[in-house]
């Protein structure tokens, strides 16, 4: 039952997370809205490595988030303008 409750409340994260990516009024809004729904990607697959029992899953929440961190970094140096002119 505290599954459904966790997982339906996750669902309702992505809702809100995907409606602020989609009418977020500035670039910078829809970078944190992607950013906070890559966080919540990776708290699903930590939940379903808890329900199914499988480790497997946490070394691909790891490799997710790393890639997450990536993006974020990159997204965040061009809406600062640094376009690789070194």
């Amino acid at each position: 039952m505290i599954d459904i409750i966790v997982f339906s409340l996750v669902g309702l994260g992505i809702l809100f997370a995907t409606i602020r990516l989609i009418i977020g009024p500035t670039p910078a809004d829809r970078v944190v809205s992607l950013d906070t729904l890559n966080i919540i990607v990776i708290g699903i697959i930590a939940l379903l490595a808890n329900y199914f029992k499988n480790s497997l899953y946490l070394d691909t929440a790891i490799i997710y988030a790393i890639l997450a961190f990536i993006e974020t970094i990159v997204f965040a140096r061009y809406l600062e303008g640094n376009h690789g002119d070194c």
